[in-house]
């Protein structure tokens, strides 16, 4: 049993160390309150081949492991947090789902772009009533000639604003067993963008219309009874949301961490006072074991599916933690914290979207209690 990187991986995170304090962290703040997608550090993680890091050689990517994705997101993430989406977008989720289950003529005509960091891929998954309850979704794939005709909407789709395909859950047929999935292009006739909107996090939004949207044959990435396959990629995209909670908050730990050693009241460091001493011990109790936590859930998966119970674990408390510990960090700096020239107040509000997003907490301790009593517990009456 192990508790460190090897060799190779820490010359990996090392490697990575450098390339983002050298070319991420300045900027890093006016990067973090930018609406626009970063696409210059998209470009740049591309040629530092931090694009495809989870996605095969033969399919253009590294052949690297989750493991080193994560690692990646960390390493970044130290220096520039909102860069640290970059590497989620490029190794997890949609275009995790589209290297392993995508069609060759699918992969060369969206793969190469993505890999590039010239487009994004964004999952539409989530609907106006179907929520944590995805398998209620109606967005309906209707046959027409050899092809369909997609209609629904979707909204709280990551990156939507901004990509050029989506990965649709859609509905071929009843029942969990009519759910699969399609690629539609943003710019395809009967694709309508809604009004743009803001999350918390000062992400954006808008809700997406599919209205008679044609779906060619070539264009269908999981068909009927894909469903299973299409949520194994999203418990692998929770090990990114769960590597950016973690990630952010040990970044506002370490900000107020400096502070706490140089700033002074009543004559004395803040380090001095016990009252803060037990707030950084907590944190790094937190840290640690969030890490380990992370670390086996990505290490187990490098070895077959991930574990839906260890990825639960490990997201749901992550999750708390990252939140947690930039709050805490945002108390110890004060106003300072609270201002949006340190970039603890956007940690804060990141990881707290992390906490709905990906799998809310309780719907994860919902699939924990599921592992603990060995039984599922349907929600629905």
């Amino acid at each position: 049993m192990h508790f460190k990187l090897t060799p190779e991986q820490q010359e990996f995170q090392d490697a990575v160390s450098r390339f983002a304090e050298k070319e991420l962290r300045p900027g890093a703040r006016e990067r973090a309150h930018t609406d626009a997608y970063p696409w210059d550090v998209a470009k740049k993680m591309a040629g530092q081949g931090l694009l495809g890091i989870t996605i095969a050689e033969a399919d253009g990517g590294q052949g690297g492991s989750l493991m080193d994705a994560v690692i990646a997101i960390q390493a970044v993430a130290a220096h520039c947090p909102r860069s640290a989406d970059v590497v989620q977008a490029g190794n997890f989720g949609a275009i995790r789902v589209l290297a392993e289950y995508g069609s060759a003529e699918q992969k060369a005509r969206w793969l190469a772009l993505l890999l590039r960091g010239e487009t994004l891929i964004s999952v539409g998954m989530t609907e106006p009533e179907a929520g944590s309850a995805v398998t209620e979704l109606k967005t309906s794939a209707t046959p027409d000639g050899e092809g369909f005709r997609i209609n629904g909407t979707k909204i709280f789709t990551t990156h939507g604003p901004h990509a050029d395909v989506i990965l649709a859950y859609v509905r071929f047929g009843p029942g969990v067993g009519g759910i699969g999935s399609v690629l539609i292009d943003t710019k395809a006739a009967g694709v309508r963008i809604g009004q743009k909107s803001r999350f918390m996090s000062g992400e954006e939004w808008a809700q997406i219309y599919f209205e008679d949207v044609y779906v060619a044959p070539e264009d269908v990435l999981l068909g009927e009874g894909g469903f299973k396959k299409q949520i194994a990629g999203f418990n692998v995209e929770r090990m990114g949301n769960t590597a950016r909670s973690l990630a952010l908050g040990r970044y506002a730990y370490e900000v107020a961490r400096q502070w706490a050693l140089q700033r002074k009241q009543f004559g004395r460091l803040l380090c001095e006072f016990q009252g803060l001493q037990w707030k950084f011990a907590e944190m790094k109790m937190k840290l640690d074991a969030g890490q380990l936590l992370l670390y086996r859930a990505a290490s187990n998966a490098d070895s077959g599916l991930p574990s839906a119970e260890e990825t639960a674990i490990a997201k749901a408390f992550c999750n708390q933690a990252g939140f947690d510990i930039a709050n805490e960090a945002l108390q110890v700096m004060g106003g300072m914290g609270y201002s949006q020239e340190e970039l603890v107040e956007y940690c804060q509000r990141r990881c707290r979207g992390w906490m709905i997003a990906g799998g809310s907490i309780e719907i994860l301790k919902n699939r924990i209690a599921e592992s603990v009593f060995e039984r599922t517990f349907s929600q629905r009456p």
